[in-house]
């Protein structure tokens, strides 16, 4: 039996060729359609989903000479009035203010190296009166905006510690 009786006629390899070139720009012009939506920066672009001016729209100048900063409707807060001193987080415990003292056992924080006192994550002072296990009083002032590797407790500056 011959090839050819088995198998059919022989499919010519120029049209598999022709077949892979097609396959291969379907494959670059879908590419090219997921790809048409964006723009380049180049011209006006469509508004927001809200409606609010782009981050490109310039301010519009006033007959008077003074430049109207762009507001957004989102937003209602008026762009010249004075802004309020921004609210802190208060201490977990009323009597850990500016210049405090705390008493208790030192703990073990969750990461190796972090001490913690009443919920307050210990910073600086002797390390070997502030240890896990030992009863402490520390002075100093709680920091909640500071950022640490702890992960837990609100930071506080130990300017002293003794044993309790």
């Amino acid at each position: 039996m011959s090839r050819r009786e088995r198998f059919g006629p022989v499919v010519r390899l120029k049209g598999m060729r022709s077949l892979r070139i097609a396959a291969t720009a379907l494959i670059v012009c879908a590419a090219l359609a997921a790809c048409g939506g964006q723009e380049a920066g180049n011209g006006p672009t469509d508004p927001t989903p809200t409606g609010a001016p782009t981050v490109t729209d310039l301010p519009t100048p006033d007959p008077t000479g003074s430049v109207t900063p762009p507001t957004d409707p989102a937003d209602p807060v008026d762009p010249t009035a004075p802004v309020s001193p921004p609210v802190t987080k208060r201490p977990a415990s009323p009597s850990a203010t500016a210049g405090s003292m705390l008493t208790g056992t030192v703990e073990s924080g969750v990461e190796p190296g972090c001490l913690l006192l009443d919920g307050y994550l210990l910073l600086g002072g002797p390390r070997d009166i502030i240890t896990e296990g030992a009863r402490v009083t520390v002075t100093g002032r709680p920091e909640p905006g500071m950022l640490t590797t702890c992960q837990q407790g609100i930071p506080f500056l130990v300017t002293t510690a003794k044993r309790a």
